[in-house]
């Protein structure tokens, strides 16, 4: 295979010296060049064509939001943004995830050297899944009233219900969430979500997300209760499971080690549903690579639960999804726009069915 051939943008001579000396190690990453600002970035895209891009979100002449929103609608090309650890460079990176970036990694606020060649296995494994990523078309976001009052109509009928809906995605999930999240209806039954994101971030993205949803869409904090209307997301660093006690669901987070190299990671999430709600839950799995969720959702599956999958063509990394379907964990595969109509359509049928509490915390 010939290497992955990347540029790295950052008007800072340090982070390009640092971050070309790291890609440069792996046998499979080829930095091509380097570029101090959009400009000059842009004639060396012309002339050098590399596979993937790492884009500082602050810099000079033109920041690299603006400039990516530019790339994306002239020559698409897989971009992981590079931010700072501050509220602004996380709303920054939000809206450059929204703009069609792939992934991000953050600089370090302090002694950048030793932070970011701490950080060198993420930046390698970034670069390689953004080099195999399914980049969709830059279209303006479209109206989605129509898909929303269909949606509503379906709901009319789980009003009540003691469903849990559980979510797991990583690379592109940010969008896939945000498409997913913002047609639901406001009584649509209580989310719980684990997208791979550190700290910081998580917090932005969960407001990001209110703010477009009829749902309420916040942070998970240790003890929320799971009510209807409202999607958790789990906190960076921490990963989030369920408990039940009584008729009452909620949340606990804790800092156990890294599952799947990830923390938060979506297998001890699914795992903690197929336990306390079992036959009562539906889990989701969506684009990301790698295989966590895997085995968790192969566990809601053995209790009772009912399964869904992202299919390939919607997805930007295909991994996540391919390995639960190959764990034989999924009940139906669908494009992203098809997955809520099924889960309304699955709380239907399973509204007059008896619910079975499984354990309690």
């Amino acid at each position: 295979m010939k290497p992955i051939r990347v540029l790295i943008v950052d008007d800072s001579a340090l982070i390009r010296g640092l971050l070309k000396e790291i890609l440069s190690e792996d046998p499979d990453i080829e930095v091509v060049g380097v570029a101090p600002d959009p400009y000059i970035a842009r004639n060396k895209i012309k002339a050098l064509n590399p596979d993937v891009l790492t884009l500082d979100v602050e810099m000079p002449k033109m920041d690299g939001l603006t400039f990516l929103q530019k790339l994306m609608a002239a020559r698409p090309i897989p971009v992981i943004m590079v931010s700072s650890l501050t509220e602004q460079g996380a709303a920054t990176t939000m809206h450059a995830l929204e703009a069609g970036a792939v992934d991000f990694v953050t600089k370090p606020s302090i002694d950048i050297r030793q932070g970011l060649e701490e950080l060198s296995h993420q930046i390698v494994s970034k670069v390689k899944t953004a080099a195999q990523a399914s980049l969709k078309k830059r279209t303006p976001s479209t109206d989605c009233s129509d898909r929303i009052k269909e949606l509503a109509a379906q709901s009319s009928m789980i009003k009540t219900t003691d469903s849990i809906i559980a979510i797991g995605s990583s690379t592109g999930g940010t969008e896939a969430l945000r498409e997913l999240l913002e047609v639901l209806p406001p009584n649509t039954p209580p989310i719980l979500m684990t997208q791979h994101m550190p700290e910081r971030f998580t917090k932005t993205f969960a407001n990001r997300l209110n703010e477009l949803c009829q749902i309420n869409v916040k942070e998970a904090e240790e003890g929320d209760s799971v009510i209807p209307g409202q999607a958790l997301l789990a906190p960076g660093n921490f990963h989030m499971e369920l408990r039940r006690s009584g008729a009452r669901y909620y949340v606990t987070l804790n800092q156990a080690p890294p599952v799947n190299r990830h923390r938060p990671a979506v297998d001890p999430m699914f795992q903690s549903v197929a336990k306390f709600a079992g036959a009562n839950s539906i889990g989701v799995i969506l684009t990301g690579m790698g295989n966590d969720g895997a085995s968790g959702m192969l566990d809601m599956k053995k209790t009772g639960a009912f399964n869904l999958a992202q299919d390939e063509a919607s997805c930007v990394v295909f991994g996540m999804p391919k390995e639960a379907i190959k764990a034989g964990a999924v009940d139906k595969i669908l494009p992203l726009a098809d997955i809520p109509s099924a889960i309304l359509a699955h709380l239907r049928v399973e509204k007059s069915k008896p619910k079975k509490v499984l354990v309690e915390a």
